[in-house]
Formats: structure tokens, sequence, C-alpha cells
């Protein structure tokens, strides 16, 4: 990529074996670049055929925010250029794959500590540490994940040391070794070879490293492997946290080509136009996403013009976009509870305006807007507590792949932090029925974790590709129950899987449900769902709420 310099050799020596601070900013724009460009095609490694695909986003995103401390900066002392990575990539870590990730950076950073360059021998010994921090990061590491992946590519660097005299030797064997581990987790992990994919953080972690061989090798960053995916899973909502300077449009167009669309050299003409490129496809009609310069707005139309014949096109101002989600509507406004010093505050991760307002009635202090799909970054959540007047804080991350993130920001502040394990909104709900701002910390944290267990949780989404998961059979698009984050069961129908649903959890021996409906569900068909179920569970307690949250039709708390 033109925009990145080479890294600097002796005439005598052409492949180098010394790196400093420079060369390994050089690399690390070089990796942000390629895993930029493969972004859609690491998301589309989801086991689950449910929105929440973005681990590929989540490490661009880390990346981004690891690379932003070095952008500007001419250092050459190679420790302290890992460690602002390091720091950068530790406040930028979104989701569990993110926050690993700033994980293998501090390690590597420690490995260097403040030396001005490193031989390979010492970049070693800087992977070893890697694995070590990673490991060390997660309570209980699993195997066939990205954690399998450094702890390979670290034993590779061992052994390839004495056989590798120089830095593209190195990281061909490096990227060799990662592909392999890659290709291998499906074998450690069954639920990867239930649902026909690898792992997609150790996929990212490849291409983190690809892009860095790519680069010494002179080879373009630029041009990915076109990933196309069903028009259900296309998340554009997300493509907003990564808005990049200059590119002002976004533009989505329905289309219909008139030949075969040749995916690759499709993807290949876009990237040459804009960013933040996402192709859907679904009955024979494709749906591309990307984000341009202002002056370009129009290019992107023209040039599906010459495949086939539109059928929709809609243009955003981003910048506009971006000052609403800034600003906020006045409407939308929450009134927190206000905390006094030496009291407990608490901070709830919510994915939408409705349950989030649920969370403000019920006292929380703070909000951060998060959950599927949308994954809040270490700094993001420690932003939400730092400033409030109180030294005691507990965090609600009600999602499973933000509990690492919140864990994380505890960790850097002087502030007494507790992170309640909530997976989910119901057992962020339920932990906060025990709020008491005056009570004893310890105590009210103990409560809380207690609290999780107390609650069944359900879901409904659209299922994003087919697949068969624990015996059941899931076509891309049918709406899907699911069961304490398991799907139990698959159907046309919305009414047909909530009531599967409700059975599977064994609701007749409960005495509430509460339903949170999501921004695509209208009232009136909540309601008519509703009488089917108080028609089976006339006993029961029945509340309805609106949640707002996107994706999910329903989030169901049954107690």
């Amino acid at each position: 990529m033109s925009s990145i310099k080479s890294i600097e050799t002796n005439p005598k020596q052409p492949k180098t074996s010394m790196i400093d601070g420079q060369d390994l900013k050089i690399l690390v724009e070089a990796s942000l670049t390629w895993l930029r460009t493969n972004q859609q095609l690491v998301n589309s490694l989801n086991v689950f055929p449910v929105p929440d695909g973005d681990t590929g986003t989540n490490m661009l995103l880390t990346m981004q925010a690891a690379y932003a401390e070095i952008a500007n900066s001419s250092e050459r002392n190679l420790g302290k250029v890992a460690h602002a990575i390091a720091q950068g990539a530790l406040m930028g870590a979104r989701g569990n794959s993110g926050v690993i990730l700033s994980q293998i950076w501090r390690g590597f950073a420690r490995g260097l500590d403040s030396l001005d360059t490193a031989d390979i021998q010492t970049l070693v010994s800087a992977l070893a540490e890697s694995q070590a921090t990673a490991y060390k990061g997660v309570v209980r590491p699993v195997e066939g994940t990205i954690l399998t992946v450094i702890k390979d590519i670290a034993i590779a660097a061992q052994s390839s040391a004495k056989k590798a005299d120089n830095l593209p030797d190195f990281l061909e064997k490096l990227v060799a070794a990662a592909d392999i581990s890659v290709r291998h987790t499906p074998e450690l992990l069954p639920i990867l070879k239930q649902a026909g994919v690898v792992d997609s953080g150790g996929k990212g972690l490849f291409i983190i490293l690809e892009g860095m061989l790519r680069h010494v090798q002179g080879l373009g960053l630029d041009t990915a492997v076109a990933a196309v995916q069903p028009l259900s899973a296309m998340n554009l909502e997300q493509t907003m946290e990564a808005v990049e300077p200059g590119q002002e449009v976004e533009v989505v167009i329905d289309f219909r080509p008139k030949l075969m669309l040749d995916l690759d050299n499709f993807y290949n003409e876009l990237s040459k136009i804009g960013t933040s490129i996402q192709i859907g496809e679904g009955d024979g009609m494709y749906r591309m996403h990307i984000h341009v310069a202002r002056e370009r707005q129009e290019e992107p139309l023209a040039y599906v013009r010459t495949l086939g014949t539109w059928t929709k096109v809609a243009m955003e101002n981003l910048e506009a976009q971006m000052e609403s989600i800034e600003g906020g509507d006045a409407e939308d406004a929450l009134t927190l509870q206000p905390v006094e010093p030496g009291q407990i505050a608490v901070i709830a991760v919510s994915p939408g305006k409705g349950i989030s307002r649920i969370f403000a009635s019920l006292g929380v202090n703070g909000i951060v807007e998060g959950g599927q799909t949308m994954n809040p970054s270490t700094e993001e959540i420690l932003a939400s507590f730092e400033h409030l007047p109180t030294d005691k804080v507990i965090i609600l991350p009600n999602n499973k792949n933000i509990v690492l993130a919140a864990q994380t920001a505890s960790t850097v502040t002087s502030k007494q932090v507790a992170v309640i394990p909530s997976v989910s909104i119901p057992q962020g709900l339920s932990a906060l029925l025990h709020l008491n701002p005056e009570g004893e910390f310890d105590r009210l944290v103990a409560d809380m974790k207690s609290a999780v267990g107390d609650v069944e949780t359900g879901e409904i989404t659209i299922a994003t590709r087919s697949v068969e998961l624990n015996g059941i059979q899931v076509q891309q698009g049918s709406v899907i129950a699911l069961l304490n984050g398991k799907i139990v069961y698959s159907s046309s129908d919305i009414k047909d899987a909530l009531l599967h649903l409700l059975e599977e959890a064994q609701t007749a021996d409960h005495e509430r449900i509460t339903l949170f409906y999501g921004a695509d569900m209208t009232i009136e068909q909540v309601n008519s769902l509703v009488e089917d179920v108080e028609a089976i569970y006339p006993s029961h307690e029945i509340e309805i709420h609106e949640g707002g949250q996107p994706y999910y039709h329903f989030i169901i708390s049954i107690e």
C-alpha cells in the first residue's frame, strides 16, 4: 500500500534481522490495513447463526486504537513504541477477541521492555511473553481459540529462530504456523467443527501477522478475498464505529446482476472507490454497502449499472449521523440516579433505549450502549464511571462478549470495581433488584452474583446462515429461539418459536414472564403474541416492555 513506507534495510543486507520502533510502527500499520481489508471475512466465521459475528470488527477497532497511539510518533525506541501500542490496544479493546489481542500486545511489549532495537531471538522471547500474558488474562482458557493460535505462533518462533536469519523469513514461518493452527481449531473445539468454521479470533490474529508479511514481501494490502454474507447478517449500524476521515457518505445499493457475479473482482473494484465494504446476498439479489468521499458518491451506482439492474439506492450523510449519535435526541435523554461520595455506583450495558430506561428507573448511575454486534471498548466502560464521585463501582456487562472488557476496565482504575458476570439483560436486571447504594460492597457484590442464576433468558432472532447445531437444523432467514445462549428451536414463525422456547424453559414451573420487544416489532404484533402466551400460561404474571434492541425480536426473562 503506497501510504506505508518500507522498512529500512542495510544495503549489504537486503533482508533486515533487526527492527526498531519505526519498523514496528510500519508493520502494525500494514497489519491494520490488511485486517481492515479482511474484516468481513473474519466476521463471517461465526459459530452460531445469530447476529453477533463481530470478531473482525472488534479486532479491527482494537488495532485502530493501538495504531492511533503511535500514528504520529517519530520514536525509534522499540520498547517505548511497543508499550504505546499495548496501551492503545488495552483502552480500545472490544469484545473477548479484542481484549485477548490487547493482552498479546501487552505481553509483547513486556518482552521488549525498553530496548532500542530487537533481533529475531529477542522477538522470540517477546512472543513467548505474549502467549503467557494472553493465557493469564483468561480465567478459563479454551483451546481451539485465538489463545491456541498465539501459543502455536510462539512455539514456531522458538523452533524457527535458528533457521530464519532475517525478518521476512521469520515472519513467513510464523504465518505458516498460524495458518496451520487456525485450520486445526475445529479439531480442538467441537462446536467449530459442528458449525463448519475455524475460530474467528485465531483467523484475525493470522491476518494481522499475514499483513506484516505481505508488506515486507512487497505485496498489496487492499485486495481481499471477497466475503459475501446473508442479507440478514449485514450489520450496517456497526460500520458507524469505523468511519474514516474523508469518507463522508454511506451508500447502500440493492441490485440484480445480469450474469453470475465475480465477487472477488466486484470487491476489488469497490475497494478502489471507498471503504467499509459489505456484500450481502439473498434470492438472487445483492446488497452492497460502502463509505465514500462526498465527491465520489455517484461512483458506486455507476459501477453497479455496468453489472445489472439496481432496485434500491440509499445514501446517508455520515457526518450528520455521527453528530446525531454523539449529540443524542432530547426525547431519548435518560435521567440517571445521582450517586453520592461513599455510595455504591452501578453501571449497566444496554442494547436498546427502552431497556436503558428500565435500568435508569431501577437506579443505575451510568449506561453504556452495547450488546450483540456492538461491543463497547475498555475506554468507553472506564469513562462511564471514572468521573463519578465515588470509589465503589459495580458493572453489569449483560453480554458474554463484554465481560472481559469490563474486567479489563476494572484493572485500569484506582477505584474499587466489581464486575458481575451477567451475560444477558434478564440476568443484569435480576442482579439490579438487590441494589442498595448504602450497603456493604462485598455483600452486595455477592448477592448480585448469586442473583444472575435466578432467571432463565430467552431470545428470538433471525438465523444469519444455514447450519446444524446440537441436532437442530437451522435455515438462513428462519426464526430461531435461544435459551440461555443455546439454540433450542428453529421455525418459520415467531409465534411458533416463542411458544416452543417457553416450553423448553419449563415455564409452567415458573411464575413470571417478561418480554422485552425489539425495534423491529410493533405493539400490535406484540399484543397478539402475548394473548397466545396468556392462553397457555393463564396463571402467570406476564409483563411486556419496549426494549428497543436491534436484531432480536424478543429478549425474555423467565422467573
